[in-house]
């Protein structure tokens, strides 16, 4: 299973955004990584290229993927109908392990992704151990029906309980059922980058 195994906090520190969750390490320095310090938070051009690979890396640090799997989701989006930016966050969204994620079946993504990979989540009464499904409207996710997977999983929704779960997706967290109730809007998913400058970069 490909993933970023790098510095979390170092990449959080480059963007000064807690692209992996709240970090105190990086409340205490908001500047980038190097060894001059605070003096490398000076404002210096950046080119047009330089702006638009920065805002494609957030998203692609965000999201837990490789430059090739992102890449592969961005021409999926662009051969669809309608507004390739919003297309390419609602298939970013609806990968199964971020869905889990924003449930609160786990407390960060990769974590969500290694539930999916352990086979602990089903999708419509079936095992889907591929992180990178997508999920449609109508779906239903739930937490395999065994003593380990759902101490796991009732474990995490009580330290997730301060993040609600996103209207598109109706929840209870009885019984530990979610159901897709339609895409998400961009209002909704609040990206940490700007996705038009996503499209542009790929797009030249």
């Amino acid at each position: 299973m490909a993933r970023y195994k790098g510095p979390r906090v170092r990449i959080s520190r480059r963007f000064g955004l807690p692209i992996f969750g709240p970090s105190k390490y990086l409340e205490r320095r908001s500047y980038p990584p190097g060894v001059h310090g605070p003096k490398s938070a000076r404002r210096r051009k950046m080119s047009e290229y330089g702006a638009h690979l920065i805002e494609k890396q957030k998203m692609r640090y965000q999201y837990g993927l490789l430059e090739r799997q992102f890449r592969r989701i961005f021409e999926i989006a662009a051969k669809r109908r309608g507004d390739t930016g919003e297309t390419l966050l609602q298939l970013l969204e609806t990968r199964l392990d971020n869905v889990v994620f924003r449930i609160g079946f786990a407390t960060t993504r990769p974590f969500a992704r290694q539930l999916v990979g352990h086979g602990h989540v089903r999708v419509n009464a079936r095992k889907v151990d591929v992180a990178s499904y997508n999920v449609k409207p109508g779906d239903v996710i739930e937490v395999k029906g065994v003593v380990a997977s759902q101490a796991i999983v009732s474990k995490n929704l009580e330290s997730a309980q301060v993040h609600p779960v996103p209207e598109w997706i109706s929840f209870s967290r009885d019984t530990m059922r979610a159901q897709i109730m339609r895409l998400p809007t961009r209002q909704e998913i609040q990206p940490i980058a700007n996705e038009q400058m996503v499209v542009e970069f790929y797009s030249r």
